[in-house]
């Protein structure tokens, strides 16, 4: 299913879903963070979806990551929430959702980049690597804010 992200654009279709998702903003032992190519919109990310029922946020990053990524991580603190209500992700089948997602900081456990059907390609990048990516600006944000280290979590 293809997505297309809406950022402050007033042409944008109007949300008719809001959905809890999860992010996991992961470093190797260089320091690196694990991103994925989406394959729905060719864009680089942090690995992420939405929770599913039954599951606690926490476990919808663990799952995610090792789903898209290949990697096994282990939760331990919160990067951020995220709510912006002009940020929205049309999908092909009609929906177009208001998404609400908590970005987590996790510690890598095992594993090594593998792609899915969600993911084209996986690998650890360095942050002067960013720049050269295409990666939308609101998962731009969640990744400068994991490389900034926080001390309180950021709440947008």
């Amino acid at each position: 299913m293809a997505r297309i992200e809406h950022l402050n654009d007033p042409e944008a279709p109007k949300a008719n879903s809001i959905v809890s998702a999860a992010t996991a903003f992961v470093q190797d032992g260089e320091g690196r963070v694990l991103l994925i190519r989406r394959t729905d919109n060719t864009l680089w990310a942090l690995p992420g979806g939405a929770q599913d029922f039954g599951e606690y946020i926490a476990q919808t990053a663990v799952r995610e990551t090792a789903e898209e990524a290949g990697i096994t991580i282990e939760v331990v603190d919160v990067v951020g929430i995220y709510t912006n209500p002009h940020h929205l992700v049309e999908y092909s089948n009609g929906e177009v959702r208001q998404q609400f997602s908590i970005c987590f900081r996790a510690e890598y456990v095992a594993g090594e980049p593998t792609t899915s059907s969600e993911s084209s390609e996986v690998r650890w990048v360095a942050a002067e690597e960013l720049d050269a990516l295409p990666i939308h600006p609101s998962m731009r944000l969640r990744i400068d804010h994991g490389f900034e280290q926080r001390s309180k979590p950021y709440i947008g």
